[in-house]
């Protein structure tokens, strides 16, 4: 892995973050470290954030959190936005409490933003006018995502092939800062100090094949059909939380909503549903490999986590270089 994070906060780690591919199985590995650490989760899911979006976003569950504290699960509506700068300053926050606690942060989720903004912290936002600049996201909601594309391209060229890669939300930032600002997102990078230092963490990936990774995708999404995938949509839209609510745009939601509000055939919708999750855990696999530090550990994961030797297996690797960064001696 290349080097991309500045690791002049030195020390040892101060928890550990467990990243991967959907359906890797970081769930399962998170609660077990859990259990043996006397630790607590912190959510790294840009959509497990919103309220209300629990099936579609595969939410740990209700048993769960109450056996374990977890947190930045359901802190903002689906018409909100939740930026990976917000999420550094909440879970410095929450690494600090979980710590005066005397337990271990265990930092659980794929969006490889919110964790670089831990290990590579990005700089303050430039002030904003806040009525100015809801009344822009707003207009900028509604044009489509090839526009806003082209509009980046020449706004921030630097920064275009990420924007685009990121979505409508993440073209919708870019944009933002320059027509507010007069200066683009990456030149505002490169003239700002980082807000904060690095914190140290033992950073683990769980890697699966390929093959296995679409086989348990498509698990995922028969599952959360199961579950009522549908009905959830349906009651989102009810609550007024359209297509464009800047929740409401990841893959399952707005396939489910032009089946409630296009009449469009369910299977295609589902089919469609696997095929954008696939090409998603696979930009996730590229992020991995070209963003994280030298020194993060790769788990091989194609073995389920529901088998308990599997599982065993993970977590004491994982809890005996933890023991070992810290230098604490191993039972």
């Amino acid at each position: 892995m290349s080097p991309a994070v500045d690791r002049s906060a030195g020390g040892p780690p101060r928890g550990i973050a467990l990243t991967g591919a959907t359906t890797s199985g970081k769930t399962s590995v998170a609660l077990e470290l859990a259990r043996r650490l006397g630790g607590e989760i912190i959510s790294m899911d840009s959509r497990q954030v919103y309220r209300g979006m629990d099936i579609g976003t595969d939410k740990v569950s209700d048993g769960h959190r109450v056996e374990i504290p977890h947190h930045g699960l359901d802190l903002v509506d689906p018409g909100e936005r939740y930026s990976a700068g917000r999420f550094s300053r909440d879970a410095r926050r929450w690494i600090g409490e979980i710590e005066a606690r005397g337990r271990v942060p265990i930092l659980a989720g794929g969006t490889g933003f919110f964790l670089k903004s831990l290990t590579h912290p990005i700089f303050d936002e430039p002030e904003m006018d806040a009525d100015r600049r809801s009344r822009l996201q707003s207009w900028l909601d509604e044009q489509p995502p090839e526009r806003l594309a082209d509009w980046v391209r020449r706004l921030d060229p630097d920064r275009a092939e990420l924007a685009i890669e990121g979505g409508p939300q993440r073209l919708t930032r870019t944009l933002e800062v320059p027509l507010l600002t007069g200066r683009s997102l990456s030149a505002w990078h490169r003239r700002r100090p980082a807000a904060h230092q690095p914190v140290p963490l033992l950073v683990v990936v769980l890697d699966v094949d390929r093959a296995e990774l679409d086989r348990r995708i498509d698990a995922r999404v028969d599952r959360m059909v199961r579950d009522g995938l549908v009905e959830e949509v349906e009651s989102l839209l009810e609550r007024g939380f359209g297509p464009d609510a800047p929740g409401m745009t990841g893959t399952g939601y707005r396939e489910i909503v032009d089946v409630l509000r296009e009449g469009r055939d369910l299977d295609d919708a589902l089919d469609d549903m696997r095929a954008q999750t696939r090409r998603y855990a696979r930009r996730q696999i590229t992020w991995f490999r070209h963003q994280l530090p030298d020194d993060a550990i790769v788990i091989e994961a194609d073995a389920p986590a529901s088998d308990p030797d599997a599982l065993e297996d993970r977590v004491e690797r994982i809890i005996e270089e933890w023991r070992r960064r810290r230098g604490e001696e191993t039972p």
